[in-house]
């Protein structure tokens, strides 16, 4: 089965650059230096994978992401050319599972989608496989459906990337136990962890501003010191 993988970049060099190395490694490629162009490809093509650049002349990506968030849960991967912690963060918090700072080289681009791939991949794999599988958890009002990949607290819709509902979804199906970060990232992303690793941990804490919890107190997510997160029945 072909994996479709959006490209959008105004920079047409970089962006026939990026093309090249991906279909090289067998992807299928729609490839856009606009994001009008983009939002058409959207609408009408089944994808797997997006990468965004930020700055383009008429739509700017945070834009794309959000309208691919209203509807998909695919993987997106920003491009910036800018250093700055702001468009990073802005694009966590809007949907984008990755960035990318430019300049880079094309290999690392390559490797980023593949984990990603590999990441969004095995979720889908493990979901299918399960003989009796849960589609929904309702713990104290935090409502989670992976059907429709909603998340509400209190029946207040939380706005969570994949990889956010993913480490929550994890969580709630082991309720009652504490889920080492090892255990915790390898499912998540599908990759060993490393010790210096704090992915993690930085994600758990953009899941708990989102759901609003007390840094000290939370109400869901606990952290268990040198061990890992749990969500006590």
């Amino acid at each position: 089965m072909s994996i479709n993988i959006l490209v959008v970049d105004d920079e047409k060099e970089l962006a026939d650059v990026i093309e090249l190395y991906l279909k090289n490694d067998g992807y299928s490629v729609h490839k856009f230096y606009t994001g009008a162009e983009a939002l058409k490809c959207i609408e009408h093509t089944e994808l797997d994978l997006a990468i965004l650049d930020v700055m383009l002349p008429d739509i700017d990506g945070f834009q794309i992401c959000r309208k691919i968030r209203e509807e998909s849960y695919y993987p997106i991967i920003m491009l910036t050319a800018k250093g700055s912690d702001e468009d990073k963060i802005m694009g966590l918090t809007i949907g984008a599972d990755d960035y990318i700072t430019k300049p880079f080289n094309p290999l690392e681009v390559t490797a980023r989608v593949k984990t990603q791939l590999r990441r969004y991949m095995h979720y889908n794999n493990a979901v299918s496989k399960q003989e009796k599988p849960v589609y929904e958890y309702d713990i104290r009002g935090l409502l989670i459906n992976r059907n429709n990949h909603k998340c509400f607290l209190y029946q207040r819709e939380l706005q969570l990337t994949p990889i956010e509902f993913s480490i929550l979804w994890y969580l709630c199906e082991h309720q009652g136990i504490v889920v080492p970060s090892e255990e915790l990232f390898e499912a998540v992303w599908g990759e060993k962890f490393l010790n210096n690793n704090n992915t993690v941990m930085a994600h758990i804490g953009r899941l708990r501003e989102k759901m609003d919890e007390p840094a000290r107190n939370p109400r869901f997510i606990k952290t268990v010191w040198g061990v890992g997160y749990t969500i006590e029945k």
